[in-house]
């Protein structure tokens, strides 16, 4: 039997508040054993959505997005909970996060490089910030950069795992907006942009969250090393075709990597979250 939505929320709820030996109890009696990984809790459920073609719905309302006291950049709430990951839609329990509604884009990253003279990156003409694009997601930055802006930052680089459930939302859908083929959503080959577009283009393609840009525009550095020396890449990009774009799609890169489409956004416990605008106030 598949829980309805609602009761499905509410149980995640309980289980996350729960001691983590009352999750794995609910985690044997229900034949699941927990990912493999140190932060992550047992799974609730194995079952598919009844209607996979159907938009989540999961409410996003004004108390889940805040503004980051450091980087001053808007971030969602992706709620503890179940979501159906890879191709396969396997269940994983992840704790509750926030995430970067946008990518960052030059104009953050010129704040970060003004603070801490990191290096600019190598198109801004004289290290200036272009100012024909300062609303587009950074490029030619490697996975080292992209580290050094969320310490700053004091933030994180999004696991492989919490970027696709901040990309799919719970239900197992192919793409952030449902699992209909719609390249008109998002800035990929086929639209034939052939360069990066402002981050709030693509407002009909934002995710469950109300997070923009997880298909195409810029693929995404995340904190997953996928070998030594080596680190996923999520989201596809300008670049891509749109068969790259679905959001369960493995890619990865050296960290020195950097190219003209690809970027990165951060995350936060939801815990430290709650720490720093408490220290803010």
């Amino acid at each position: 039997m598949i829980p309805r939505p609602v009761n499905q929320q509410a149980l995640d709820t309980v289980l996350a508040a729960s001691p983590v030996e009352v999750q794995t109890r609910f985690a044997e009696m229900v034949g699941l054993t927990a990912p493999a990984t140190a932060t992550q809790d047992p799974a609730v459920s194995n079952e598919q959505p009844a209607d996979p073609e159907a938009k989540p719905s999961i409410p996003v309302g004004d108390e889940d997005q805040v503004r980051h006291p450091i980087d001053g950049k808007l971030m969602t709430l992706v709620p503890a909970g179940v979501y159906f990951a890879g191709q396969q839609n396997e269940p994983v329990y992840l704790p509750a996060f926030y995430i970067d509604v946008f990518p960052t884009t030059n104009a953050d990253y010129a704040r970060f490089v003004k603070a801490t003279d990191h290096k600019p990156p190598q198109h801004w003409e004289n290290g200036e910030l272009p100012q024909a694009t300062t609303d587009h997601p950074v490029v030619f930055v490697t996975w080292h950069d992209a580290s050094a802006y969320a310490q700053w930052s004091a933030k994180g680089l999004p696991t492989n795992q919490q970027w696709e459930k901040a990309a799919r939302g719970t239900r197992g859908d192919i793409y952030p907006w449902g699992s209909q083929r719609t390249p008109a959503k998002c800035n990929s080959r086929e639209g034939g942009k052939r360069s990066t577009t402002p981050v709030d283009c693509y407002a009909s393609g934002v995710s469950p969250y109300g997070v923009y840009d997880m298909c195409g525009n810029t693929w995404d550095w995340c904190a997953t090393e996928s070998e030594p020396g080596r680190y996923e890449l999520k989201g596809s990009a300008f670049t891509s075709p749109f068969l790259r774009c679905t959001p369960s799609t493995f890619n990865d890169a050296a960290a020195g990597m950097l190219d003209d489409d690809t970027g990165f956004r951060c995350v936060t416990p939801a815990e430290t979250m709650r720490a720093l605008l408490n220290m803010k106030g």
